[in-house]
């Protein structure tokens, strides 16, 4: 606990940096970005992280004029980033602001007051669990942004540019690009409120959630808010070429709340059961070049037709490397975590660097696969 409290004296804190102001054209405008350098391309591109918190990727005949600024880069203030959300979002929305969180809502009070508690459960629970774990995080540079619509289809319609026609399946998800997680109300009620705008109280919420039919849906909204956290506080860095299954693993090993606790999470790392079923159902029909297809590249969780064993198969591995080769699990997050934004790996590169922290893969596998068949 001592950690955590220690953590939390920083509120939004400046970042030492040099401030820019860069205009680009697109779409026949021209628009102005105040702005920190991320990364300047030898072909004289730029990724620049705003003030807001979105990583602009701005391309060499975009760019018009680029000028350093007084002072060292500082992100908006909570108040000033909520200004800028409204003014972004359909009319209706409304702030709840939380001593980490800024949650845009068109929803009842009293959800997004449910919200708001739910994500800071789990920013105490993440930074204790990597705390004890000695992983030093920080603070977040920026408030942590949830978009929270009332009902699926607006959050379809707005969601719709940056995901396609994926928003139909998922009730939220986090943008490495705007640094925000967008959901909608998991209850799906909200039309039946009353002109009061009342809802009934958290415990209400928690009971309609808490029913075995709601927990996946429960457990996505989590497993995208530990991405945010991950992203945010020094565990991986944005637009760094992190391995997909580790990233997945971590949100999966995160993902599933205990609603009938005050504190969210009893115990983080149980066994989750749906992806222990889903490697279960794999290891019978598991390939033998199954762990260097993982390691290698992020294809086999990007592939609808792959998807459910690669993410079931990211859990196992995650799980059995926390569980049974804990001192090298560490040292490989803390060497990922020093990764840079826009440089990449190629394959056998990211299988080398696991094979330094890890050693031999076949016995590794083999190890890997007596567990998983042991585990209960």
């Amino acid at each position: 606990m001592r950690f955590w409290l220690t953590i939390i004296v920083a509120f939004w804190p400046a970042v030492a940096g040099v401030a820019e102001t860069v205009k680009l054209r697109r779409d026949d405008k021209v628009l102005e970005i105040q702005g920190q350098l991320i990364t300047e391309f030898q072909n004289g591109g730029l990724l620049l992280l705003g003030r807001d918190g979105l990583i602009w990727s701005v391309e060499p005949d975009e760019l018009v004029e680029r000028t350093q600024d007084e002072g060292p880069f500082m992100p908006l203030r909570p108040a000033e980033l909520g200004e800028l959300l409204l003014k972004e979002l359909p009319e209706g929305f409304e702030l709840h602001t939380t001593q980490h969180y800024l949650i845009c809502h068109n929803t009842s009070k009293v959800y997004a007051q449910w919200c708001g508690a739910l994500f800071e459960r789990l920013y105490m629970s993440f930074f204790n669990y990597w705390g004890r774990k000695k992983i030093e995080l920080h603070e977040p540079q920026f408030p942590l942004v949830a978009l929270v619509f009332a009902e699926q289809e607006s959050f379809a319609r707005y969601a719709v540019a940056e995901l396609g026609e994926g928003t139909k399946s998922i009730p939220g998800f986090y943008s490495q690009k705007t640094n925000r997680m967008t959901m909608y109300d998991l209850t799906g009620v909200e039309t039946l409120r009353d002109a009061g705008d009342r809802r009934g109280s958290a415990a209400q919420i928690n009971l309609m959630l808490s029913r075995p039919a709601a927990e996946r849906t429960v457990a996505t909204v989590i497993h995208e808010a530990t991405h945010q956290m991950a992203f945010n506080c020094g565990l991986q860095t944005r637009y760094a070429d992190i391995p997909l299954w580790l990233s997945e693993g971590i949100a999966t090993y995160f993902e599933t709340p205990d609603l009938s606790s005050s504190k969210g999470w009893r115990s983080i790392g149980a066994v989750n059961p749906v992806q222990l079923e889903g490697i279960r159902n794999y290891l019978p029909r598991r390939q033998a070049d199954s762990l260097t297809s993982l390691l290698a590249g992020n294809d086999r969780l990007r592939n609808p037709k792959l998807q459910a064993d690669a993410y079931a198969e990211s859990w196992a591995l995650n799980y059995f490397l926390v569980k049974q080769r804990p001192k090298q699990y560490l040292e490989y997050i803390k060497a990922l975590a020093e990764k840079k934004a826009q440089f990449f790996d190629d394959a056998q590169t990211k299988i080398e660097e696991f094979k330094q922290a890890f050693g031999d893969l076949d016995k590794l596998d083999a190890d890997f696969e007596r567990y998983m068949r042991k585990l209960k």
